[in-house]
């Protein structure tokens, strides 16, 4: 009886500890922030820099996440251009409203989806504005993660609809298993597919391939992006999370 009163405790603990590792996963693509999970009255912030190799496009998006719920959460976003042409230097702000409608936590892993709406805001008189909509689907089960979003923006009188996606593969290279004292750091391997459109032009698909080194209260990720259309330019990208 002893010993399988003891088999119970150790199978029970195992269970809470397998559940507490989905609860605080910390990735997702690199090229995205909507995939991102956040606990009620949680927040993030998120700063991402994008060098384009070859020219003189240097961009930093500040990106800042607050988890209204467990299933709700308000995301924002906000570029920034390091070498500007012009004195308009700050992009448009970006707002989503986040709702996730079918979540399934199982032993290891997880599986969710969540609907997106929102608008874009100018930053000045001489830019509309537009209205944004999607959904985001995760799936992660012990060492690997996939998340989909899609994103489509209708634009306000002038402004040009415009439209995103990204596939993003995540696959946990370290460590290969957990720990029984806890959670250690994480090391990331991430691929990425990426769609960019702009009513008038012909979509920009894109390739990512990158690292994620993750950890409780911060995550930092570093990758290279290739246009796969036309001019095939090569882009160098870097950004750190804080989670609180």
């Amino acid at each position: 009886m002893k010993k399988r009163k003891n088999s119970l405790t150790t199978t029970t603990s195992f269970i809470l500890l397998s559940l507490l590792i989905v609860q605080n996963t910390n990735s997702m693509g690199l090229r995205s922030f909507v995939a991102l999970p956040i606990d009620k009255h949680g927040y993030v912030i998120r700063f991402s820099y994008e060098h384009l190799t070859g020219g003189d496009s240097d961009n930093l998006i500040t990106s800042v996440a607050y988890g209204l719920s467990n299933d709700q959460a308000m995301l924002f976003g906000i570029p920034y251009k390091i070498t500007a042409n012009d004195e308009r230097r700050f992009g448009d702000l970006s707002a989503l409203y986040r709702h996730t409608v079918i979540r399934d936590d199982f032993f290891s892993g997880t599986s969710r989806l969540a609907l997106l709406a929102g608008a874009i805001v100018p930053n000045d008189n001489n830019r509309d504005p537009a209205a944004q909509a999607g959904f985001v689907y995760t799936f992660f089960k012990d060492r690997y993660e996939f998340d989909i979003d899609a994103l489509y923006q209708v634009g306000v009188d002038s402004r040009p609809d415009s439209g995103r996606y990204d596939l993003s593969w995540q696959y946990r290279l370290s460590p290969s298993v957990y720990p029984d004292w806890g959670i250690e750091p994480e090391l990331h391997l991430v691929a990425e597919l990426n769609g960019r459109w702009q009513e008038g032009n012909e979509i920009t698909h894109q390739v990512t391939i990158g690292l994620q080194w993750v950890n409780p209260t911060w995550v930092i990720e570093a990758g290279f992006v290739k246009n796969l259309s036309n001019n095939n330019e090569l882009s160098i990208m870097l950004s750190t999370g804080f989670h609180f």
